[in-house]
């Protein structure tokens, strides 16, 4: 494991979003809200620190949106990059540069990256078969060629994943393939491409990150091992499509760089831009190996930030590479995978018109309840709980008390702090340590950790005036509550500095209330962070109730959304010949045995029955059928499948279960006793 080393600065990327639709809460709390946290809290410590962003513009969806609508590719991003920008503008992600990689910037700087690397002889220059669309003339992007998944049976999957139960793909996996652009069948011909050699670089990638970087999050460095144990294979780095960076050879004429190629240097053409407006050295953020570079990413994007960019930097031989890279895992949406294509999401730009002011409080939620270590779930139930009996009833309730308490009894002046009792020097001493509990899960990129470190803050100070009842002891002991107050306001302003990564205009509020002008980070100071007299100005509610109407909203959109898809679906399923029906050979099977997959949520493993033979079946029904309950239940299998490895284990078909418009799963079974192995027909 590689020794921790201290860097002059930081560069940190956050994920360039797709600028074919606007950001959603999945992208938020998988990579710009975790990326922000950590940002800010970089500059509370007065390090040099630069956040760089900006839209990737040159995906497949962007050109297949174009054609829907008619348009050109450069007028969809134009829309959404603009939109994008302004989401996270007004949401209080506080990127130094957001760019975009249609930029002239850009198209320098990816174009010299390849030439560099052509010209040290990096690259291998390979003929393959791709897809063709006779009708169009065009060769076909993965994305371009939609068919039947192999695995499930929906027959709207596309060239490299079906959407309906996540399998990865190929194109030519795919049944009846046809062309997105003319509905033909395409065909396989012969294409020149340039190949990173990925195998080549197995041994320094083993070194890199299997030895030198045990310290990754292990959702990431075991995604990480599991590729590089497996095999890396070279891959194009260039795709005949006329919407991108061109390549830059005379041969190369009608092909672009591949997105996965071009995006992640976008990351280098947005600091290059930044530099330009600010007088700055771009280079030193990139180049000097005492800065420190960090990646925020979703767990989709793990491969790309951590094998191949590293391999491209690596190859390059002047940039620093990865020292980190924080992968998130995937936010559910009310228990269902966000879809960006099925509307299955809480759109950013529709949440900030949907409830203005309340950026913190998706920042806060976003963060408690953030997809770490595992897939989480998104919920507006549990949006307005959190709300309500957090932030309004801890947070805004302690605060809220402090302040009326002031100008109640001192006219708004912070009082002195008279002698302490032993109750006061142990809720200061477990005050003053919670900033570094906070600082450690931070710097750890635990931030749902740091965030409930951060709030018992709050909650400290509720009870510490709720025990103390000062609102009682005015009449009595007028001095001591001068102490209370005087520890309470010193809670507040704690608040008010600790909380700016978490949520920085609610936070900037409560320093402009009680006119604190210096919030940089102090890991337990015992210097008092408001000094006495000092006079703050009359409370103001940081935090409002979510009230039932307005889940209730949020609900019944996503319910017609739902609907929507429903429709839709039974729109796509065309009809079939009998001939095509008599093609499945579905059986009945009985389980006999049953376990969960693996390092997976959703997959059990099943051992089937069926009259003298055994076959094994992976699953995903484990969110709705404990293995123990599946055990000698009759089943609907269809036995003549083609057998595909699903996480390690091979499956031989696939049972047939019946969904209600909630998503629960139920099984078909047999009304009367019958023989595993029978017939259905």
């Amino acid at each position: 494991m590689s020794e921790k080393k201290d860097f002059k600065r930081t560069t940190v990327t956050a994920a360039l979003p797709y600028a074919n639709g606007p950001i959603h809460i999945g992208h938020l709390a998988g990579v710009y809200v975790p990326a922000d946290i950590y940002v800010r809290y970089l500059r509370q410590l007065g390090q040099d620190v630069l956040f760089v962003c900006g839209s990737d513009e040159h995906g497949v969806p962007i050109t297949l949106r174009a054609k829907n609508e008619g348009k050109s590719p450069q007028e969809v991003v134009d829309r959404f990059h603009q939109q994008i920008k302004e989401s996270f503008m007004e949401f209080g992600i506080s990127f130094d540069h957001y760019s975009r990689t249609s930029s002239q910037v850009h198209y320098e700087t990816a174009s010299n990256f390849f030439e560099v690397l052509n010209d040290k002889g990096v690259f291998e220059v390979k003929v393959a078969e791709q897809f063709f669309d006779a009708e169009a003339g065009q060769f076909l992007a993965d994305r371009y060629i939609k068919g039947t998944c192999p695995n499930c049976g929906y027959e709207e999957a596309y060239g490299d994943q079906c959407e309906n139960c996540g399998t990865s793909l190929s194109p030519k996996e795919l049944k009846n393939p046809r062309s997105m652009l003319s509905g033909a069948q395409p065909v396989l011909k012969e294409t020149k491409h340039w190949y990173l050699p990925l195998d080549k670089f197995e041994p320094w990638l083993r070194d890199y990150i299997l030895e030198g970087h045990q310290e990754w999050k292990s959702n990431v460095y075991g995604q990480c091992k599991s590729w590089i144990d497996q095999g890396l294979q070279p891959r194009a780095v260039t795709r005949d499509l006329d919407w991108g960076v061109p390549v830059p050879l005379p041969e190369a004429e009608g092909k672009v760089l591949y997105v996965w190629f071009d995006a992640p240097i976008g990351y280098i053409s947005s600091t290059k831009e930044w530099a330009a407006e600010q007088g700055e050295n771009w280079e030193k953020y990139w180049k000097d190996p005492e800065s420190r570079l960090i990646h925020f990413i979703g767990k989709d994007n793990i491969v790309f930030h951590c094998i191949i960019f590293p391999s491209m930097l690596e190859a390059h031989g002047e940039f620093v590479i990865p020292d980190n890279v924080p992968a998130n895992e995937f936010l559910n949406l009310e228990g269902k995978k966000i879809s960006t294509s099925r509307n299955w999401a809480v759109w950013l730009d529709e949440y900030l018109k949907d409830f203005p002011g309340k950026e913190d409080v998706l920042r806060y939620v976003l963060c408690a309840n953030a997809p770490e270590t595992k897939d989480n779930d998104f919920s507006w139930k549990d949006f307005q709980a959190r709300n309500n009996n957090e932030l309004v009833a801890i947070f805004g309730n302690f605060v809220n008390r402090a302040l009326v308490l002031t100008h109640k009894y001192y006219e708004g002046t912070v009082p002195e702090q008279g002698e302490l009792t032993e109750e006061d020097r142990n809720m200061l001493t477990q005050a003053r340590a919670i900033p570094s509990l906070i600082a450690q899960s931070i710097e750890n990129f635990k931030f749902r950790d740091a965030l409930g470190q951060f709030m018992e803050l709050a909650r400290i100070g509720n009870k510490y005036l709720a025990d103390n009842e000062p609102w009682k002891l005015i009449k009595t002991d007028p001095e001591r509550v001068k102490t209370i107050m005087h520890n309470g306001l010193q809670l507040a302003a704690m608040l008010s500095v600790y909380g700016e990564p978490f949520m920085p205009g609610t936070c900037a509020r409560l320093r402009n209330i009680l006119d604190i002008h210096d919030h940089s980070w102090k890991n337990e100071s015992e210097t008092s962070l408001l000094v006495s007299g000092t006079k703050v100005k009359k409370a103001e509610l940081l935090f409002q109730k979510i009230e039932e109407e307005d889940v209730r909203k949020q609900l019944e959109k996503l319910e017609a959304t739902e609907a929507e898809n429903q429709d839709s679906t039974k729109k796509t399923k065309s009809m079939i010949e009998f001939d095509d029906f008599t093609k499945l050979d579905l059986k009945l099977a009985e389980i006999k045995a049953a376990e969960k997959v693996e390092k997976t949520d959703k997959l059990l493993k099943l051992e089937l029955q069926l009259g003298d033979e055994t076959k094994t079946v992976v699953s995903g029904i484990a969110q709705s059928y404990a293995p123990e309950e599946t055990i000698g239940l009759k089943v609907l299998y269809l036995e003549n499948l083609q057998p595909r490895k699903i996480r390690g284990v091979m499956s031989e078909g696939m049972i047939l279960m019946a969904e209600n418009q909630s998503g629960e799963l139920s099984f078909l079974v047999p009304q009367k006793p019958m023989d595993s192995g029978s017939s259905v027909s």
